[in-house]
């Protein structure tokens, strides 16, 4: 059954299809994420699995979250995991404490959802931003790249909530959709998926089949 998966953005290359056009691709190391627990409409009241991905020293965590994985892997285990996160699943039955989940459960030609977290460009004014039209640039204007009035009239008489002005720029999580997988290599558990996804390199992404393919 297949479900997300956890993996790092290592770049982006090409490749070429069999009618000997170039395809863009991003390279994602995606998994092995472990399941560490299972979730019931009886016990929780919706149907998921939590998984751990980014195994590190358990020394390296505070008591409760060392606690968390000494219960789920056992008193004797002596690693935990950087990054937790629940997919939704219709049968919690298939999966078991323990699992492991890899590309495996990805096919070619799949439509798959990629979130992640866009790189951030720090402060930007509303021209780089939001794509404003600059002033004028001769006879005295002063207005080059100012975002000019912001307010309303005598009503509401105030700046509406979301106005786009100046501000941080990216650093944001976004998604994107149906993006279709190229080539699966599960002995470097990589995932070559046909476009560009959001993040640096080395960042964290999120993996999940389409949900409107």
């Amino acid at each position: 059954m297949a479900t997300g998966i956890l993996g790092i953005k290592q770049g982006m290359t090409q490749s070429f299809n069999d009618e000997g056009t170039r395809v863009p691709l991003t390279v994602i190391e995606a998994g092995p994420c472990v399941v560490l627990q299972i979730k019931t409409d009886e016990s929780d009241g919706y149907n998921a699995i939590c998984v751990g991905f980014g195994e590190t020293d358990l020394r390296k965590f505070n008591k409760p979250c060392a606690g968390l994985f000494k219960k789920v892997l056992g008193e004797k285990s002596k690693v935990g995991y950087r990054r937790l996160r629940e997919f939704p699943v219709d049968d919690p039955s298939a999966f078991s404490v323990g699992q492991r989940i890899t590309v495996e459960q990805f096919a070619v030609g799949q439509m798959v959802d990629v979130t992640g977290t866009s790189k951030g460009k720090g402060f930007a004014g509303t021209v780089k931003r939001h794509h404003f039209t600059r002033g004028p640039m001769s006879h005295g204007s002063k207005n080059k790249r100012q975002p000019g009035s912001i307010g309303s009239s005598a009503w509401p008489s105030h700046v509406m909530k979301g106005k786009r002005m100046g501000g941080q720029m990216g650093n944001k999580q976004n998604t994107v959709q149906n993006l279709r997988i190229f080539q699966v290599d599960a002995e470097k558990n990589l995932l070559y998926v046909v476009g560009a996804v959001p993040g640096a390199r080395r960042s964290v992404v999120m993996v999940r089949p389409s949900v409107k393919s």
